[in-house]
């Protein structure tokens, strides 16, 4: 990601979807691609669909680990996305779900590459919470969802993010979820 950019990153929990269910959205967005190769928009608006649809799934829960509903687990997660706030990114907003991480940050100018500071993050959270979980083996899916928040756009993904727990039906107003943050605008 670009130095100076605003981005919307979604990780999740390793096994936190059927590999059918991954598979047949990844096949929706590669047609996606094929058929609006020449126009971005088009294919903009279709990415979009293909990630509130692969969220939607996300945020039903209904297969795979909720790790991150154990507090001690969620405050490990919330913990290390602020240690590296001002050293890779700026963090502007995240939410921790039952399973998926959604996060909204800008990249640093001077900062080492956002891929390697998300590599230290997740390598380090999924040690700790398999420690703290009593177990071994994978925490993290390797693969996440993120794009270059657009000008203009940035107020309405955050909204987005902060109001996740709202659209689950986890709590009625997003300020009532211990596993969201907003950095004071």
């Amino acid at each position: 990601m670009p130095p100076g950019e605003v981005v919307f990153l979604t990780f999740r929990l390793a096994g936190s979807l059927p590999r059918t269910v991954v598979e047949h959205l990844q096949a929706e967005i590669e047609l996606a691609r094929q058929r609006f190769e020449v126009e971005p928009a088009q294919l903009y608006a279709a990415q979009k669909r293909y990630f509130g649809r692969f969220d939607a799934q996300l945020n039903k829960g209904e297969y795979g680990p909720t790790y991150l509903r154990q507090p001690a687990v969620a405050a490990l997660i919330a913990e290390s996305l602020r240690y590296f706030d001002g050293m890779g990114y700026d963090l502007r907003c995240y939410c921790l779900m039952p399973n998926p991480v959604h996060l909204v940050m800008r990249v640093l100018e001077e900062a080492p590459p956002l891929v390697k500071t998300l590599q230290r993050l997740k390598s380090y959270t999924a040690t700790q919470a398999n420690k703290l979980l009593g177990r071994i083996g994978t925490f993290w899916q390797a693969e996440s969802y993120d794009h270059v928040v657009r000008k203009g756009e940035l107020e309405r993904v955050l909204a987005y993010v902060v109001e996740n727990p709202v659209q689950a039906g986890l709590v009625e107003d997003w300020e009532q979820w211990p596993y969201t943050y907003q950095a004071p605008l």
